[in-house]
């Protein structure tokens, strides 16, 4: 998976379409990521203490990483991310500037 936490990317489908958000977490068992603000579900929760309420929490559910893009730091387009061997390290890169990304 070419994803990583941190990233900044841009959702390409679902309810969500267009918006931007940063990676919090990569499951790369199930090819899933987790976006911050984006994707939300409301979770209903039984109180916990006596003479407490339950209460609906909202939490970022996991999409799909085919359904994101990066954002290049450079030139600010969605794109896709190949590699480039610089030395002894290997190097995400822009498939449209061919800069770091």
């Amino acid at each position: 998976m070419k994803l990583l936490k941190g990233d900044n990317v841009i959702m390409l489908s679902g309810k969500d379409r267009g918006k931007k958000a940063k990676i919090l977490a990569v499951i790369p068992e199930s090819g899933k990521v987790i976006l911050e603000g984006l994707n939300m579900i409301k979770r209903h929760t039984k109180p916990r203490q006596q003479g407490k309420s339950g209460q609906i929490v909202s939490k970022e559910r996991a999409v799909s990483a085919s359904s994101v893009a990066i954002i290049c730091k450079s030139c600010g387009k969605a794109t896709r991310v190949g590699y480039s061997i610089d030395g002894d390290t290997k190097i995400r890169i822009c498939k449209k500037c061919k800069s770091a990304v």
